[in-house]
């Protein structure tokens, strides 16, 4: 046979192959990225679980406390404890320095605002529930934010 006679046929490619099943790389990919998620949604989760946790016992507390100025006192014991967290000593700072720190790196809710109450909210004897209502929400915020070890 001479080569003009030779019956030739065009290349023929094989199927393309199925996406699924995928290789075996893709699955592993696909569990390291569960696994991934599942440590976020863990961590998220014991993070919430604190907080709350440190909600909780700083609630606690205020409502043993009793009068006012027991409130008071109690925050600021609170707020010394969690101070302790980030900074060795912290609990030992007295007066506008005490202040300071409790304001942290932006605000002045403390040495400015109704923070102030306190220096000598613990000790007086006329202090209205008011005054205390209106420290509570702000003392909570920072003891949280203390608790977490955020300045």
């Amino acid at each position: 046979m001479s080569p003009a006679e030779l019956p030739l046929r065009d290349v023929h490619l094989p199927p393309t192959p199925p996406w699924w099943p995928p290789a075996q790389g893709w699955w592993w990919v696909g569990a390291a990225l569960l696994l991934l998620v599942a440590v976020l949604l863990w961590l998220a989760w014991r993070r919430q679980a604190r907080r709350r946790g440190w909600r909780l016992q700083f609630d606690r507390e205020l409502a043993a406390a009793g009068p006012a100025t027991a409130r008071v006192a109690a925050m600021s014991s609170l707020l010394r404890r969690a101070a302790r967290r980030i900074e060795p000593g912290a609990d030992t700072l007295r007066d506008e320095a005490w202040l300071r720190l409790l304001d942290g790196r932006k605000g002045q809710a403390f040495s400015a605002g109704p923070g102030r109450l306190l220096l000598e909210g613990g000790f007086r004897a006329d202090l209205a529930a008011a005054e205390a209502a209106q420290l509570e929400p702000l003392a909570r915020q920072r003891f949280l934010q203390l608790m977490a070890g955020r300045r």
